[in-house]
């Protein structure tokens, strides 16, 4: 009954700060000293919501704990629940750090879920506690597949709630970069948009490329298109030739 309360808590949120709240109640509601759930992203970004001391999360952040952590680097090397005994704790730093993770409170025992996410998104679910071995086997045993499914929830909403809170990117084109485009997309080849551009073909392709990256595009035909779908460029419908695809298909 408990979980589906949790749940149907976690289905009603709509702001990414209430994960703060949802950590609170898992803590509780599983009667471990400690949950916790950490996002990173393949640019950096980081979320991190959760019951540890703010005095160790600032500890954490400033010793720059992340790079040595066992718990992080575990969790990036696979798909499955992972218990902190399993880790390789062997190195002086990871003594070191688990010394003062406990001297902070984190707790002797931990079980971390990873969650892959879009886009090289990396999530975990932790709860950690402090006690023995067999009492700690007994919590994994009796508890594991609920927070399986909790993580998975959890970060799907996290997902939900941070996609809808942030703007959509905007990828600026340089006014020679839409021009470019824009000549390809009409069925000019380089040479004719070179010379309508007034620039030699060397500095076209440097538009092209610069426009490319941007884009995220994989080839001048994709990069193309994406400019046309994102109203970056406007390219008029005689561009496109019988087959509905672009005239001139660049592969480069």
């Amino acid at each position: 009954m408990e979980l589906n309360s949790f749940l149907q808590s976690l289905e009603r949120a709509d702001a990414l700060e209430q994960i703060q709240d949802l950590t609170v109640q898992l803590r509780d509601m599983f009667a471990v000293d400690h949950a916790v759930y950490h996002w990173l992203s393949a640019d950096g970004e980081q979320y991190g919501f959760g019951t540890y001391d703010p005095v160790w999360v600032q500890r954490y952040v400033e010793k720059d704990y992340m790079r040595i952590d066992p718990v992080i680097i575990g969790c990036f090397q696979r798909f499955h629940p992972v218990d902190w005994r399993q880790l390789d704790w062997s190195s002086r730093a990871a003594k070191a750090f688990r010394k003062d993770a406990i001297a902070h409170g984190v707790g002797n025992q931990g079980l971390s879920f990873p969650i892959r996410g879009p886009n090289g998104q990396l999530a975990l679910l932790t709860a950690s506690h402090c006690t023995d071995d067999r009492s700690w086997d007994r919590f994994v045993h009796a508890n594991q597949r609920e927070w399986i499914l909790i993580a998975h929830f959890l970060n799907l909403k996290a997902l939900l709630l941070a996609a809808q809170r942030r703007p959509a990117p905007t990828r600026q084109l340089s006014p020679r970069e839409v021009e470019a485009l824009t000549f390809l997309g009409m069925g000019h080849g380089r040479a004719k948009v070179a010379e309508l551009l007034e620039i030699s073909e060397h500095t076209l392709r440097a538009y092209i490329e610069s426009a490319r990256f941007k884009l995220g595009a994989l080839n001048t035909t994709h990069a193309v298109a994406r400019a046309v779908s994102e109203g970056l460029i406007v390219v008029g419908g005689a561009a496109r030739n019988a087959s509905g695809g672009w005239p001139g298909r660049e592969t480069d």
